[in-house]
């Protein structure tokens, strides 16, 4: 692994990126830890549901508005110079402000990563010409549109969960998501299934909001089997979720339908030194993939075992670990070309 600290030491970056569970935060200080100094914007104009909601469903609308909050940016940035412009997801940011900015500062490297599928959100796909490197989550997208392939990571506070071995377990299974498609359907069964066997299950659904959950109980079929009184408004910080780790056996994963790149909650359990359950099969193909650790089970027709609860985890190589944390995460997208990713380690299923 390149050493970040050497690169980054003194580095000016003009950092984009939406808020989501204070991750732009944690890549932030990460980057600061390795020496650089730090320009951070939202790329949204605002945080707001009622900005989240227009900018996905009817951003013309909302269009002018954002073509102003990126001009009020050059301007505040025009008389800076950045090392490295880089942008983590790129659901917002225009062209236009991407032509400005090059033509100001054509010395900067400008990186881009994303973890959402193109599929989902494709306003990405219009912006990748102007990035000198691009990775992404979605190991299809990546040989699809002819981009680097980069999984995500864990933050270095899910490595005290690995070291703390000595804590008993309160919980045998651990949930925590959003909730949305069938989620909520899929751990209910699961944890029914533990109460049944003797096992305990903790599940936490979390609603961007109270209007949006009833938005969606209008619209979406499977949100009518959704218990209100179950749902929580409030997200979990990071310290909450790591305590809730150390007090848990096995980390329940459940990927949206239509996404194939590993969560968070993979890479957190990872971290952890927690074992897996996950409806994501991709997850068969990267490297730490290990039936000892990680079970994967069929989202229609799950099959589950007592065994598998009950035999310890196994630690993955020390470098490997290393590259899936955040800092081995931003040493391969700052310091690789985009062709040194990861797709040289995926295992290939005929």
């Amino acid at each position: 692994m390149n050493d970040i600290t050497k690169v980054l030491k003194g580095k000016k970056i003009l950092f984009f990126s939406v808020q989501t569970f204070n991750l732009e935060k944690e890549i932030k200080n990460t980057m600061e830890e390795n020496g650089a100094l730090v320009t951070y914007y939202d790329e949204r104009p605002a945080n707001n549901n009622f900005t989240k909601g227009i900018i996905r469903l009817k951003r013309d609308l909302y269009q002018k508005k954002i073509d102003a909050y990126y001009e009020k940016i050059l301007s505040e940035i025009k008389n800076e110079r950045f090392d490295y412009l880089y942008v983590n997801r790129g659901e917002v940011i225009t062209e236009d402000f991407l032509k400005k900015f090059i033509e100001l500062q054509p010395q900067c490297e400008r990186i881009f990563f994303t973890w959402d599928s193109f599929k989902n959100h494709s306003h990405p796909t219009s912006i990748l010409k102007y990035f000198h490197k691009r990775f992404t989550f979605d190991y299809d997208d990546a040989l699809q549109y002819d981009i680097g392939f980069r999984p995500l990571y864990f933050l270095k506070k899910y490595r005290k969960v690995k070291t703390e071995k000595n804590i008993a377990p309160v919980y045998d299974l651990l949930f925590l998501g959003t909730a949305h498609s069938d989620r909520y359907i899929i751990s209910n069964k699961i944890a029914d299934w533990c109460s049944a066997n003797g096992l305990s299950a903790f599940c936490y659904y979390y609603m961007h909001g109270k209007a949006v959950y009833f938005y969606q109980k209008i619209f979406d079929k499977s949100f009518k089997e959704f218990d209100y009184k179950k749902l929580s408004f409030k997200s979990l910080s990071t310290d909450e979720i790591v305590e809730l780790y150390k007090k848990s056996k096995v980390i329940l994963d459940i990927n949206h339908p239509g996404q194939k790149g590993l969560t968070m909650r993979t890479f957190e359990s990872l971290g952890a030194g927690k074992k897996l359950i996950t409806t994501n099969q991709e997850i068969k193909k990267y490297p730490f993939y290990n039936p000892n650790n990680i079970l994967v089970i069929d989202r229609e027709n799950f099959e589950l075992n007592r065994e598998f609860f009950e035999t310890p985890y196994e630690d993955i190589p020390s470098d490997l670990y290393e590259r899936s944390s955040i800092k081995g995460w931003l040493s391969e997208i700052v310091c690789n070309a985009e062709t040194d990713d990861w797709k040289s380690l995926m295992k290939q299923f005929k």
